[in-house]
């Protein structure tokens, strides 16, 4: 159901259960008053045709309740709950992968990750590979995003759009697989999975800040300078061309580093601040009420710039957060495919289409976005190989909240295999390794925690999601690179 919320208060306490829900014929009528059909016709209200900006905020390992808008009471982030306030917030909304790597190809590609092979995990810190076929890749320096797949960030640019990447990239490290090759006409980015904010080494010391394939120096904290890049590209652009900002920021990933905890030496590469399970609670705090003020300046640069009212802002992150995030009510961490290690807060903003104060509980992954900036843009792929999300926004501002679809989760680490479907309100997840495999299944609308499995009362739904997860997989990792030629699936 699609819900309209109050005005945010002004106090401590969360808003959203303060809440009006509407009857679906009222919602359709309320839609036929105040949006119009979305692409290839006038959205900007002025008389003439032109296609949405579009600007793309990932955060790195954010909690699904680490924000105040979904719960978390000390944790100021009044941006982003603006953000959420201003359009629609997303309760089901969940990252393609359970670690960035994977959610990040199957933002730029528009399909599952397991088609392109050797990215089913984040690539390990100095290029290194963590499971069979991306240690295959990486003896051959294949391990990264293929020039040969088609990214939005491509179709965007050959149709006109002005593009531009300034944070993470984490896509490959070597130099052919650089964004520039992948359709972004600026890019300023960390290379890896994360760096010392402020010296930009990795745990590997390995120096991590680039441009355009080539590394470059830079004086502050990175999400000071990926947001000052992400302003200065605003600035250059005219309502005479659309655009399209991928900023995705490397926060709160670790090394744990708020704004002012600068240091001469970059830390030591043994420092407990890596620890991606255990950042001191203050500094966690600060590295994401800092981002979000740096969210709020982008945005103030928006309107600044007059482009608020044609641009579409989302907001999400790349998985689950970690052991210091809060993921609360779900179980389950980064690198799993239980609830906490896949669903993440999710947020669009389109004034004068979606209607501000809106929730939407409609399940939904990080290629419906890919799909959606398609669609508004009015892109197309001509290599055979389509979008597999839906169109989030335009579900949204029609009021859908029925796709009939499942979503599917495969994640590999040495020979560890994490899998979910999600079909509905329920979910099969499986952990499987060489010594045993667990599987489970939980209805989402009664037990979101995932505490009651319902495999042994519920047998005939446990086989089907089981047999349609196997059938996925057969086929979306037939033909993946990395796999020797004298292999079976």
């Amino acid at each position: 159901m699609i819900q309209f919320f109050s005005s945010p208060s002004t106090g401590g306490s969360p808003w959203w259960p303060q809440r009006l829900t509407l009857q679906p014929r009222l919602i359709l009528s309320l839609i036929a008053i105040c949006c119009i059909p979305l692409t290839g016709r006038d959205v900007s209200g002025k008389g003439t045709t032109s296609r949405p900006n579009i600007v793309f905020i990932l955060a790195d390992d954010m909690g699904y309740g680490d924000l105040g808008c979904y719960g978390r009471t000390d944790i100021r982030t009044p941006n982003l709950d603006r953000l959420a306030s201003d359009g629609v917030r997303l309760t089901n909304h969940y990252a393609n992968g359970a670690e960035c790597t994977p959610t990040r190809a199957a933002f730029l590609t528009g399909r599952y990750q397991q088609w392109i092979g050797g990215l089913e995990c984040a690539i390990g810190t100095g290029n290194v590979g963590r499971y069979d076929d991306a240690i295959r890749l990486r003896e051959t320096n294949d391990l990264g995003l293929p020039g040969t797949e088609t990214t939005i960030a491509q179709l965007l640019s050959e149709s006109g759009y002005s593009t531009a990447i300034t944070g993470k990239w984490h896509l490959g490290y070597e130099p052919k697989f650089a964004p520039n090759h992948h359709g972004f006409q600026q890019t300023f980015y960390c290379i890896g999975g994360g760096m010392d904010y402020f010296h930009y080494l990795d745990t590997v010391a390995g120096y991590n800040l680039f441009r355009d394939g080539n590394p470059v120096s830079g004086e502050g904290h990175f999400t000071d300078l990926a947001t000052e890049e992400a302003i200065k590209f605003l600035n250059q652009q005219s309502s005479d061309q659309p655009f399209f900002l991928y900023l995705p920021y490397t926060c709160p990933h670790s090394p744990f580093q708020g704004p002012d905890d600068v240091t001469a030496d970059p830390i030591p590469l043994d420092s407990p601040l890596w620890n991606q399970g255990s950042a001191p609670p203050e500094t966690y705090i600060a590295m994401i009420e800092h981002m979000d003020q740096r969210i709020g300046d982008v945005l103030k640069t928006l309107s600044h710039n007059k482009f608020d009212e044609n641009t579409v802002v989302i907001f999400a992150s790349d998985n689950g957060g970690t052991k210091s995030a809060r993921n609360a009510p779900l179980s389950g961490h980064k690198g799993s495919t239980f609830e906490g290690g896949i669903r993440v807060p999710g947020i669009i903003r389109w004034p004068g289409k979606i209607p501000p104060q809106t929730t939407s509980d409609l399940p939904c992954l990080t290629f419906d976005f890919t799909r959606s900036i398609a669609q508004l843009a009015g892109v197309s792929r001509g290599d055979g190989k389509p979008f597999e999300g839906i169109d989030i926004i335009r579900a949204i501002i029609d009021g859908d909240n029925q796709h009939d679809r499942k979503l599917y989760w495969r994640k590999q680490r040495g020979t560890k295999v994490w899998k979910a479907v999600r079909d509905g309100q329920l979910k099969y997840v499986s952990e499987q390794s060489p010594q045993r495999t667990r599987e489970y299944l939980f209805d989402l609308t009664a037990d979101v925690g995932e505490q009651n499995d319902l495999k042994e009362t519920h047998r005939v739904d446990f086989n089907r999601l089981r047999e349609s997860y196997h059938h996925w997989e057969k086929r979306v990792r037939q033909n993946r690179r990395g796999k020797p030629s004298t292999a079976s699936d």
